[in-house]
């Protein structure tokens, strides 16, 4: 199979979806790959380290697009690119459509097979190609929170920790997945004060066995979140419906009625974020202010350390970029249930019911899409 990698285009975007050790991999598995050049550039992957692993390297983006059967990205494809992919082709990449009708109908009509990195499961349900990013994410949200709470970034001034006699700042995490597990080990180990709510008992069960009494575990309820949320220094927003948009927790009211200098991260903010007040903002202009509350929602959080993001993203997505293209797409789809659930659009037809369901459109599912 002939695979391609562009450079990534999305405003501050420097991860990379293939590193050249999976390069190497996929090129001793028989297939060509394509990279257009400097891709990896700004996180010390140099061309020539594409050159040693067997990769050709082209000049512009549509030389990539053109070149390959399948392209591998790491964000969704930005209009431009959704204008480069032809009917049949397979995209693999994270998409969040739900929340993106625009670029759902940009896929549809471009013909191609989109296949989405957030949706594909595992053995035992999880999201294995979501789960790396989430850590990820889940850190950063502390160490951006923190900055955020900073008076010169319109904070209220808080330290998270406190000094020896001055309390800790109090942190309220939404959602005990795996971006929460990561936002509160970050968020204890500054000693802020930390709850977390959820509204699986199991999984407050198993933050209260790892965490014991350096976590506070709550049942989400609307009455006792929003009672935590007024009294928040730092309130993450780490709410997770699979291929689905967030439900918005946290009411525009209940932001007016906060502490003014108070901040909200909203990690959901892919999947339209879970806060009222939330609109998706960049790295470069991270921030904005309302209702006297800072608002952080990055929507694409990773791309801030992304060299480590890049290497955890290819651990987890090569297995099934090599089963794509050592078997195809229909025999990878056949063989694995977990892959065929990242199925999203195949050839104009929507393949996930969440998505369908999202934008009203028509759902075929993947079964019968791919005449399996």
């Amino acid at each position: 199979m002939r695979i391609g990698l562009p450079k990534e285009i999305k405003n501050h975007e420097y991860r990379v979806a293939l590193v050249p050790s999976s390069v190497s991999e996929l090129v001793a598995h028989g297939h060509e790959v394509a990279v257009e050049t400097h891709a990896g550039y700004a996180i010390g992957l140099n061309d020539d380290h594409y050159k040693a692993a067997g990769a050709n390297i082209l000049p512009t983006p549509g030389e990539v697009f053109s070149f390959a059967d399948m392209i591998i990205k790491v964000k969704e494809p930005q209009p431009v690119e959704i204008s480069r992919l032809r009917p049949g082709q397979i995209l693999f990449t994270y998409l969040h459509l739900a929340a993106d009708l625009e670029q759902t109908r940009g896929l549809i009509n471009s013909g191609c097979i989109a296949i989405a990195y957030e949706t594909v499961t595992d053995p035992y349900y999880q999201l294995p190609l979501l789960t790396p990013m989430s850590e990820v994410a889940g850190r950063m949200s502390i160490h951006a929170g923190a900055h955020c709470l900073e008076k010169a970034q319109g904070g209220s001034g808080t330290l998270l920790g406190g000094v020896p006699g001055v309390a800790a700042a109090n942190v309220v995490i939404i959602g005990g997945g795996v971006v929460g597990k990561n936002a509160a080990r970050m968020a204890i180990g500054l000693e802020a004060k930390v709850t977390i709510f959820d509204i699986s008992l199991y999984k407050l069960y198993k933050l209260d066995m790892q965490f014991g009494s350096t976590l506070s575990t709550i049942l989400s309820t609307r009455e006792a979140l929003e009672e935590y949320v007024l009294n928040a220094d730092l309130v993450i927003g780490a709410v997770l419906v699979t291929g689905s948009t967030a439900p918005k927790l946290v009411r525009r009211e209940i932001v007016s009625q906060m502490k003014r200098g108070s901040v909200l991260v909203d990690v959901a903010i892919d999947q339209g974020g879970c806060f009222e007040t939330s609109k998706p903002t960049t790295h470069t202009n991270p921030t904005y202010i309302i209702e006297n509350v800072v608002h952080y929602c990055v929507a694409n959080m990773p791309g801030g350390v992304a060299r480590t993001s890049t290497f955890a993203l290819n651990n987890a997505t090569l297995p099934f970029t090599l089963a794509l293209a050592d078997k195809g797409l229909r025999q990878a789809m056949l063989d694995n249930e977990h892959l065929r659930a990242g199925l999203n659009i195949y050839k104009r037809q929507v393949t996930y019911r969440a998505v369908a369901e999202a934008h009203g459109l028509g759902f075929t599912p993947a079964e019968e899409a791919l005449e399996l």
